[in-house]
């Protein structure tokens, strides 16, 4: 993913450098980014704040006590509250590498914040889920077990990005496993981990149990953790926290930057089509499977985009305006977007009109409200202008 890269210029006249770094940048899970849109709905008023300033956040998590905890690529975690941003609560610095596409790529917090979840790769570059019990919102680091393990063949397409479903089991997004094209078909392969979403009670068993519900948990020839599959690099995806429903960003290899949709009452399974499908294009003339789902949106690349940053459905009250409205990013550009969807079709596209940089990553806050996180470091806050 390129956006793990730090940025020191401007992304507007960093264009030649990001296309003659490509190699690097496509290693890392975002995708491509330009567009057809043509923002028809009316914009926001809204601002960017800085409230902080990281070392290359990755991940945000609402914590207990109104508090956001940030998640710092070289392997720290550190908390935001009103008194700004703190030192490390968690350091695994010395377990992970930031070689590739490769770190502390995602965190997330139980609904009861009793658990504290940290996903990132190792230093072999195995994905790794780890778990911590919390108490009087500490972690308590002689608690820490291991959840999932996934190697990987590539530092590339490592996805990474993991949070609690409404349903309360967890779910973790996995690359393609790397490389270009998805050279080991990973992607439609329903006996492999990689290239899919999954879902998983880590509560339920040792090391973790897999819900009786989900989709493939009775076919011999699949994995029973997989949620959904044909999955390029999903780096960043989220539930609405008013609906449930499931928006995954998913980095595309060259043309196509998509987002995906799934509503709240989705038995799972959903095909989205990677690697015969890039967006809704057969890829190097793949074939469409019979039960792929199409993104909800898409762009190409024509414009300054390369990698979508899956964000949040607005559901806070600064700007009531923005309410329902699902924000994201590109890597590449910085402006925040926005589509609004009514049963599983963009009715409205529109801009906040501000633009966050290189942005990696988005947090939502435990009272809604939306931070956008740029890989050079700032963590800001969407407030109205």
């Amino acid at each position: 993913m390129r956006r793990l890269q730090e940025a020191t210029v401007n992304v507007r006249t960093r264009s030649s450098a990001i296309i003659a770094t490509l190699c690097l940048v496509t290693s890392l899970a975002l995708t491509s980014a330009s567009a057809d849109e043509s923002a028809t709905g009316p914009r926001a008023a809204a601002a960017l704040t800085q409230v902080a300033k990281a070392t290359s956040p990755t991940a945000g998590a609402a914590g207990p006590g109104d508090t956001l905890w940030i998640a710092e690529r070289a392997g720290t975690v550190r908390v935001l509250d009103g008194s700004g941003l703190g030192t490390p609560v968690l350091d695994i610095s010395d377990e992970t590498t930031t070689d590739g596409e490769r770190g502390l790529l995602g965190i997330a917090f139980d609904p009861t914040f009793a658990h504290f979840y940290a996903s990132f790769t190792d230093l072999q570059g195995t994905t790794t889920i780890d778990e911590f019990a919390v108490e009087d919102g500490r972690l308590q680091p002689d608690t820490r077990r291991t959840v999932l393990t996934q190697e990987q063949p590539y530092a590339n397409h490592n996805g990474g990005d993991i949070t609690f479903g409404p349903d309360g089991y967890l779910y973790i997004a996995l690359g393609d496993g790397g490389s270009g094209g998805d050279p080991h078909g990973n992607g439609q392969n329903l006996d492999t981990l990689l290239g899919k979403l999954l879902r998983i009670d880590p509560g339920g068993g040792e090391p973790y149990a897999i819900p009786a519900d989900n989709p493939f948990v009775d076919d011999a020839n699949a994995k029973g953790e997989i949620w959904a599959y044909g999955l390029r690099n999903p780096w960043r995806f989220s539930f609405d926290a008013g609906t449930g429903d499931l928006l995954i960003g998913d980095v595309g290899q060259s043309d196509w930057e998509e987002i995906d949709w799934a509503p709240a009452d989705s038995a799972g399974g959903e095909n989205y089509g990677w690697s015969s499908m890039e967006g809704t294009h057969p890829f190097r003339g793949g074939t469409e499977p019979a039960n792929h789902v199409p993104p909800v949106h898409e762009y190409d690349r024509t414009g300054l985009g390369c990698s979508v940053t899956g964000g949040f459905v607005y559901r806070g009250d600064a700007l009531p305006e923005l309410r329902g409205s699902y924000v994201f990013s590109d890597y590449c550009d910085g402006t925040l977007r926005t589509l609004r969807i009514e049963d599983g079709r963009v009715t409205e596209e529109g801009d906040l009109g501000v633009n966050g940089g290189e942005v990696i990553s988005f947090a939502e806050g435990g009272d809604g409200e939306l931070y956008v996180l740029n890989i050079a470091g700032s963590v800001f806050r969407v407030d109205p202008a």
